[in-house]
Order: structure tokens, then C-alpha cells, then sequence
């Protein structure tokens, strides 16, 4: 298994991916846009030939922050390929990124019932922040609102 962080020429690496690794299916233009974005970043498991998790991130500057710090939008590793240490391995390489890009802090938000994922970010050094986080989502396409 190889882990890989994904530059702008390689949106053709995921288009190779597990069943269930992504939640939907891949939009070739959407891929290639996220990767030639300099702010995101996507960490790959490879396992003969076939992408069988990923964690994408992106990396943000904010006026009230010295500091860029970097946002984990979201962690998946196919059924397949579960509780193998995929999950951490791609983690701290999105983390590696990270440090190299002077970000101070990353973050991620998840479900208390989500257990594998709780336990994923606590392996990987995370530390459970103190408070009772609520999301708010925002319907923006006017078919929802």
C-alpha cells in the first residue's frame, strides 16, 4: 500500500477508487479544479493501483490568526480496507502537509456517535476539544431553500 499526496496532473489517480471510498461519484472537471487549487489538499491510500481511502483538507489564512491553520473536511477509507491503519497513515500525511505549510493547528468536526472516527482522530494525537459543537448547515441552491 502507498500513501500519496495528490498534486495538480493527478486527478486520474482518483478515478480509480474502491466502491464507497467517496460519497458520490467523481466528477472528473470537480477533481482536476480541487487539485490545481494550491489551498487543498488530498492524501491517498493506494493499494495495487486502486484508491482505497483518501483525507482532503484545505488550508486557510484568517485575518485574527497569525498562523494558517488547516480545516479536515473529510477522512473515508473503504470497508474493505478498515481498522488496517489506512485511516491514520493518510491522516498524518495530511498533517505532514500541513506542518510544511506553517500551519499551527488543524482541525476536524465528526459525530460523538461516529465511534470509528473518534478513535481514529484520538490515535493520530488529536485532542477532543471542550464544548457541546453544534453544525449549522446552509442550503444555498434555491431548490432547497
Amino acid at each position: 500500500m502507498e500513501i500519496q499526496l495528490l498534486g495538480i496532473d493527478d486527478a486520474d489517480i482518483l478515478a480509480n477508487a474502491a466502491d464507497g471510498v467517496f460519497d458520490d461519484p467523481l466528477d472528473p472537471e470537480a477533481s482536476r479544479e480541487f487539485l490545481a487549487d494550491p489551498r487543498h489538499h488530498i492524501a491517498v491510500a493506494i493499494d495495487a493501483g486502486v484508491v482505497v481511502g483518501f483525507a482532503s483538507a484545505v488550508h486557510y489564512t484568517h485575518p485574527d490568526k497569525p498562523s494558517p491553520e488547516l480545516w479536515i473536511n473529510e477522512v473515508s477509507v473503504a470497508d474493505s480496507h478498515q481498522r488496517r491503519g489506512v485511516g491514520g497513515a493518510i491522516l498524518k500525511a495530511l498533517l505532514a502537509r500541513a506542518r510544511t505549510l506553517g500551519c499551527v493547528e488543524a482541525w476536524v468536526l465528526t459525530d460523538r456517535s461516529n465511534a470509528a472516527a473518534m478513535r481514529l482522530y484520538r490515535s493520530t494525537g488529536g485532542v477532543e476539544a471542550a464544548g457541546d459543537t453544534v453544525m449549522f448547515e446552509f442550503p444555498l441552491d434555491a431548490d432547497r431553500s
